[in-house]
C-alpha cells in the first residue's frame, strides 16, 4: 500500500477494533467506527450456524463485503491464509473446517485488530490459528506453504494489487486457489483490476469473487 492509504486504513480499522473492544460494533449501530459502513451488501453475511461457532466480538468486528468461507473448498489438514484478517472471523471459521491437523493464518497490519483477533481466538478455544503482523504486499510466510488463500474486501484497499497477487501466488502451493471477496469498482480503475485478475487467474485453477 502507499504510505497515505496505509495510514488511513490502519487508523480506521484500529478505531473499529477499539470500538468493538469497548462493547460497540465496528459497523452498524448507533455509533459507527467507519463512515458509511451500514450497508445492506455487508450485513448478515454469516448464517446462524457460523455465528454460533465464533465469539460475538468476531462477528461485530467483521468489515468484509462477502463471506469467503461460504465459497472456499476447505479440507481437513489444509493450511489457509486470510489476507487482512481483521477481528479473525474468517480465520476462526476456516480453522474449524481444516481441523486440528490443519492450520489457519490471519495476516493484518493493525495492532488493535490483531489484539482483538487473538482475544477472539482465546474465547473460541481454537488452537490451530496463528495471527501474523504484516502487510499483504509482503506476506511473512515461505514459498509454497499455503493451500488456500481467502480475503474479504481487503485486496481492494491496497495501492499495489499486482504486488499483493504476486505475493499470494508465491506462498500458494501448486494446484490450489484463492478466494477473494472484493467490492466491484467502476471506471478505469475497476477495469484495470479486472484485467489484472484475469492475467493472474491462469496461475491457479480456481478464483472467485463474492
Amino acid at each position: 500500500m502507499s504510505t497515505d492509504i496505509k495510514e488511513v486504513v490502519k487508523e480506521k480499522y484500529g478505531q473499529a477494533a477499539l470500538r468493538v473492544h469497548s462493547g460497540g460494533s465496528s459497523c452498524c449501530g448507533a455509533s459507527t467506527a467507519l463512515d458509511n459502513c451500514c450497508d445492506p451488501i455487508t450485513m448478515n453475511l454469516y448464517d446462524a450456524v457460523q455465528a454460533s461457532q465464533i465469539p460475538e466480538d468476531a462477528l461485530k468486528a467483521s468489515l468484509g463485503c462477502g463471506n469467503p468461507t461460504a465459497l472456499a473448498q476447505l479440507n481437513p489438514g489444509e493450511t489457509v491464509l486470510d489476507l487482512g484478517s481483521g477481528g479473525g472471523i474468517d480465520v476462526l471459521l476456516s480453522a474449524r473446517r481444516v481441523g486440528p491437523a490443519g492450520k489457519a493464518y490471519g495476516l493484518d497490519m493493525t495492532d488493535e485488530m490483531l489484539a482483538l483477533a487473538r482475544e477472539n481466538q482465546r474465547k473460541a478455544g481454537v488452537a490451530n490459528v496463528d495471527f501474523l503482523k504484516g502487510e499483504i504486499e509482503n506476506i511473512p510466510l515461505p514459498d509454497n506453504s499455503v493451500d488456500v488463500i481467502i480475503s474479504n474486501c481487503v485486496i481492494n484497499l491496497s495501492a499495489d494489487k499486482d504486488r499483493v497477487l504476486s505475493e499470494a501466488f508465491r506462498v500458494l502451493k501448486h494446484g490450489v486457489y484463492l478466494e477473494a471477496c472484493q467490492r466491484r469498482v467502476r471506471g478505469h480503475r475497476g477495469r484495470a483490476y479486472a484485467d489484472l485478475l484475469r492475467r493472474r487467474r491462469t496461475c491457479v485453477p480456481r478464483r472467485s469473487e463474492c
